[in-house]
């Protein structure tokens, strides 16, 4: 599943290297970011310098999830994760408590961009190491010139459904665009 969670209230516990990481996802997503942690690192005390995002520079909270639409947490404290896996159940709050499989709604997939085509690896938290080796095989096999493909599919697309035309018809031409034919066609005539 990809969640659209522009203008979205999600909220970060800890503000370490790993939580960092976990906050840039959802800075670049436009989240409403909201962070709690005694510490942070310079990127993240530069996001909320930048007013990316709201850091509350001391310990969580229950009520720091009223109104949350998702929750990860990144700390070292076992006990604070599941306490946080707990308020966030409760509250119907998605949670993500990084790297315990069993306290979490949701997981981060590897992934693979090329514009807006995104290519998704989960192992369901089994082996993030798998999935990191995969995305870097699908990154070599689906290059660069896969954003432009894209967006000229895209273009392809919103004519074809501003024409009047049999449904079935249109459905069959975009089905034979986005075939593997089309795509060494696309890409010879760019390289020409």
């Amino acid at each position: 599943m990809f969640l659209k969670l522009a203008g979205r209230p999600c909220l970060v516990v800890g503000a370490g290297n790993i939580a960092e990481s976990k906050m840039a996802s959802l800075v670049d997503a436009e989240a409403r970011v909201r962070v709690v942690a005694l510490e942070a690192t310079p990127a993240v005390r530069s996001w909320a310098d930048s007013n990316s995002i709201e850091w509350h520079q001391r310990r969580f909270r229950p009520e720091d999830l009223d109104g949350m639409f998702l929750v990860i947490a990144a700390t070292s404290s076992t006990e604070l994760h599941e306490q946080i896996f707990q308020e966030a159940t409760r509250r119907g709050v998605l949670c993500n408590i990084v790297d315990v499989p069993a306290l979490c709604d949701f997981y981060y997939p590897a992934v693979v961009q090329r514009g807006a085509l995104q290519i998704a690896i989960s192992t369901a938290g089994q082996s993030p190491s798998l999935a990191q080796r995969l995305r870097k095989e699908l990154a070599e096999q689906f290059g660069p010139e896969y954003a432009a493909w894209l967006e000229h599919l895209g273009e392809i697309r919103d004519r074809l459904f501003s024409a009047p035309m049999d449904p079935e018809q249109r459905k069959r031409r975009l089905y034979d665009l986005a075939s593997k034919e089309a795509f060494e066609a696309f890409r010879r005539n760019v390289q020409n």
